[in-house]
């Protein structure tokens, strides 16, 4: 008589089977609020986002790179294939970013007119690449979209207010005020719509927003890390297409951040912030509302950009602690691995620079970012690093590539689902 074969499944085993398990268990639907497009992929939020699959909307738009131009109050057209401005309009003072519209069919450029009362918006057809009728609206610093397009969300930064306005008349729906976050500015929304993060520029800290009960959830400081990268005279020396390590760390003495950009994770697990204080990414759970890591990517670490595939983030570096930075810094793009959450590679401006923010091209191939302090954009080539300029206006910020593909836009400089 055989015996049973009484021994227990190796351990690998084991993990593997848990983890399957928690894979497909995390794949079920996702219950989303109402008037939300569904989420295809629960497994990444960006797959709709992959190249190729544009939305009927943006059929006919023209292939542009629209860069608003904070100090010369201008916004410059590039064509991207011939590589030089082929358009440029005055708009409104101030002009901060080049939003799209929850329906992909506008772009709006958020002029906030910072110390004045008189923002605005100014429409741009994606069709023509001319301006409209500028809309008057107060302090639009930013702009995002709440996930089922019913209101646009003008972030009103110096008012420490979020402003919901309909989408199209921007016509005030309602406010929630947020006290305990002066220099709100950038934010990112939960796989299932019902809430978003938002950053706190001046006091290092976040806001959770619950967008079903229209109510602050809670704030959230965030820790420093106990190096930085040291700000030194003079430009990294990288040749193009160089992989480039940023400079000797300090003891990091300041005792908050300064938060900038923030984007999902493609699981909606985790939200990633950039840190100009910092000099990294700060990785936190969305559902607990906790910190749970940190990346280390560069000096003045600022603007986050998925990859077509959805399987890197892009992380510019704007190259100074300073909100009014030197010209040719030492700035420079990390890119971040979403699965490890390490550093895979590193790529310099050669001579310097202080790239901001912008977003990928439609087919993945370049990264597209305003210098901020150098009056030039950057094409960052995603498979070399390698990097060619184009002069534009006076404080280049936050630039967009249009078309890009996606169902729907929640805002910024083009963040698609």
């Amino acid at each position: 008589m055989q015996s049973k074969n009484t021994s227990r499944p190796p351990a690998a085993f084991l993990l593997a089977a848990a983890l399957s398990f928690a894979a497909l268990s995390w794949a079920q639907p996702v219950p989303t609020v109402p008037g939300m497009p569904p989420v295809p992929d629960p497994r990444n939020v960006y797959s709709e986002t992959a190249a190729g699959k544009f939305a009927p909307a943006v059929a006919g738009a023209r292939e542009r790179i629209y860069v608003p131009n904070l100090r010369s109050n201008d916004v410059y057209v590039v064509d991207p294939v011939a590589m030089k401005v082929v358009d440029r309009y005055k708009v409104g003072r101030g002009p901060q970013h080049i939003v799209p519209s929850w329906d992909l069919r506008t772009l709006w450029v958020t002029n906030n007119a910072e110390g004045r009362t008189d923002g605005s918006l100014t429409p741009i057809d994606p069709l023509t690449g001319k301006p409209g009728q500028p809309v008057a609206v107060d302090d639009p610093y930013n702009m995002y979209y709440t996930p089922d397009g019913q209101s646009a969300i003008v972030v009103a930064e110096a008012r420490k207010r979020l402003d919901f306005r309909d989408p199209q008349t921007m016509a005030l729906q309602y406010s929630i005020q947020t006290p305990g976050c002066p220099g709100i500015n950038h934010a990112d929304f939960s796989i299932d719509g019902r809430f978003a993060i938002f950053t706190c520029e001046f006091t290092g800290t976040l806001v959770k927003i619950d967008l079903v009960g229209r109510q602050v959830l809670g704030y959230l400081p965030l820790k420093m890390p106990a190096t930085r990268f040291k700000e030194v005279p003079g430009a990294p020396r990288a040749q193009p297409g160089q992989v480039w390590e940023p400079g000797a760390t300090e003891i990091c003495t300041v005792t908050k951040g300064m938060p900038q950009d923030i984007r999902i994770s493609p699981d909606g697990r985790r939200f990633y912030v950039a840190d100009m204080h910092a000099d990294g990414v700060h990785i936190v759970d969305g559902a607990s509302f906790t910190q749970v890591g940190f990346i280390a990517t560069g000096l003045g670490a600022h603007g986050l950009y998925p990859s077509r595939d959805g399987k890197r983030l892009y992380v510019a570096n704007r190259g100074s602690h300073k909100v009014h930075g030197a010209r040719k810094g030492n700035g420079g793009v990390a890119v971040i691995d979403f699965v490890t959450e390490k550093v895979v590679a590193r790529w310099a401006v050669p001579g310097g620079g202080s790239p901001d923010m912008g977003n990928v091209s439609a087919d993945g191939k370049w990264l597209w970012l305003a210098a901020r302090y150098d009056d030039v954009i950057y094409r960052f080539d995603t498979g070399s690093g390698e990097v060619a300029q184009i002069k534009v206006g006076a404080e280049p910020h936050g630039l967009t590539v249009w078309p890009q593909p996606g169902r729907y836009s929640l805002g910024h400089t083009g963040n698609l689902r």
